[in-house]
């Protein structure tokens, strides 16, 4: 491998994106738009663009319009709009006859690899391993490894920038009593993220549980139901939640997903936005009214000529334990969280739709511990405009894409806010307006004194509840 270059060979970019998924892709589309124009190179460890690709179960779609692309509520004139798209395929009049307000996963999935193939300044197969601060420079210092169609090292290199974005995305979230069986790989143990990649092998088992209630969960009990056939279906679907809920799809319900909200959500105090954030799961981890329809339609279609299909569906059941019997089969100790009761479950597959988490950032940003600012669960402060938390010394700004719903709410990792977001870090990177941005989005006003963009919450005239007597 080849040496990094030392750092007085290189001038600095004015951004680097760390990682290329929806956000940091959004980010990199608003960008080349800008008069200027701004000098910004975006890193990827994959070798290209793939959105969820153990995920795109045929006929599943994306819960929010298809406006909700990487531009078009920042700019709906911008080329890398999903029109656009359309157009460049010959496939507008198509849309329009199709009257899809939403688009299916596999579509989005393309219009995205669409846009990575064709902007400028992005960087597939490169690894970033550290970041450091260059106070002599006053600019980052960004360490990477550059690597071959196997994903092998194959050079070193170095690039600098007065800011960077961070948008490494999420992990999928195994929880811990199924960890030994999914490492393992005897058993078929799997994350829903690898559903397509093991989909022939899991139809092949026996019975199969799904795990988590969710709209991924949904989706892959209701492919597999519908590959069983009746009456020896086999299937098992539970889930911690107290009920297969749908998500909470009203119009003054989404008003939750606005910057309005958004903001509001910021200015609260910490421990209740702690406790906000679970209260709130309906608005991101329930399922779909269509998907809850063609579940209970494809069950009913199974009852016409007497008996009921062969398939359990519980809420309000946790794993305590999970381990192998005879080498070959799973046994879950199951509890129910109502009655209090306990039982086992003994299975040939499971499959975990267990969601994802928030990849650690502390991994990737080792180099400027101690310069970091945290919360008082350890968590990093990020403040209204999506920057880290950093000490004076660093003068430039690290913003965060998907790593914020601590501090920004349910909203953090919906594609709607994706372009709204991606302007307004372009908007304070810039110090000007590239992309005028509203200043109301919601009929709903969120508290007593709606906070006014740029004044400090702590300047409004509130009454502490406490002196109101």
């Amino acid at each position: 491998m080849t040496d990094r270059p030392t750092p007085e060979t290189d001038q600095p970019h004015d951004l680097v994106g760390i990682g290329i998924g929806p956000f940091n892709l959004s980010l990199a589309a608003l960008a080349h738009g800008i008069p200027g124009p701004i000098a910004a190179t975006f890193y990827e460890q994959r070798p290209a663009f793939h959105w969820h690709p153990g995920l795109l179960i045929e006929g599943a779609s994306l819960q929010v319009p298809f406006l909700a692309d990487l531009v078009t509520l920042a700019d709906p004139t911008s080329p890398w709009s999903f029109l656009n798209y359309l157009r460049t395929r010959d496939r507008l009049y198509p849309f329009y006859f199709a009257e899809r307000f939403h688009i299916q996963r596999a579509e989005y999935d393309a219009y995205c690899r669409w846009v990575s193939e064709q902007l400028p300044g992005l960087h597939f197969g490169h690894q970033v391993d550290a970041i450091r601060w260059n106070a002599e420079r006053a600019h980052f210092e960004v360490d990477f490894t550059q690597l071959d169609a196997q994903g092998e090292a194959e050079s070193l290199g170095r690039a600098h920038t007065r800011h960077i974005a961070l948008g490494i995305g999420t992990e999928p979230h195994i929880p811990e009593p199924l960890k030994p069986l999914a490492d393992a790989g005897s058993v078929p143990v799997i994350h829903s993220a690898d559903y397509l990649h093991h989909r022939s092998r899991l139809l092949e088992a026996g019975h199969i549980t799904v795990i988590g209630s969710g709209q991924s969960g949904a989706e892959i009990f209701l492919d597999l139901l519908r590959a069983r056939p009746a009456g020896r279906e086999q299937l098992h679907w539970l889930a911690r939640t107290p009920a297969f809920a749908p998500m909470e799809y009203s119009k003054l319900g989404l008003e939750h997903f606005t910057p309005d909200y958004t903001r509001y959500f910021h200015a609260l105090p910490e421990a209740v936005r702690d406790t906000l954030v679970p209260q709130q799961w309906q608005l991101h981890k329930g399922i779909d009214h269509d998907t809850i329809a063609a579940i209970h339609d494809e069950l009913y279609r199974r009852t016409l000529h007497g008996g009921w299909p062969d398939a359990t569906l519980t809420p309000g059941v946790a794993v305590r334990t999970a381990g192998r019997v005879a080498n070959t089969r799973v046994e879950l100790h199951l509890e129910h969280t109502e009655q209090g009761t306990r039982s086992r479950l003994t299975t040939d597959a499971v499959v975990l739709a267990t969601g994802y988490r928030e990849r650690p950032l502390g991994r990737i940003l080792e180099g400027l511990a101690p310069h970091l600012r945290h919360d008082s669960a350890g968590r990093p402060r990020i403040d209204e405009r999506y920057r880290l938390g950093l000490d004076p010394s660093v003068t430039g700004h690290i913003y965060v894409q998907n790593a914020e719903r601590h501090t920004h709410g349910v909203g953090a990792p919906d594609l709607g806010l994706a372009a709204w977001r991606s302007a307004a870090i372009l908007n304070d990177l810039t110090g000007t307006t590239p992309y005028p941005l509203p200043e109301r989005t919601a009929f709903t006003t969120f508290g007593l004194a709606p906070h006014t963009p740029g004044i400090p919450a702590q300047n409004t005239a509130l009454i502490p509840l406490a002196q109101s007597n």
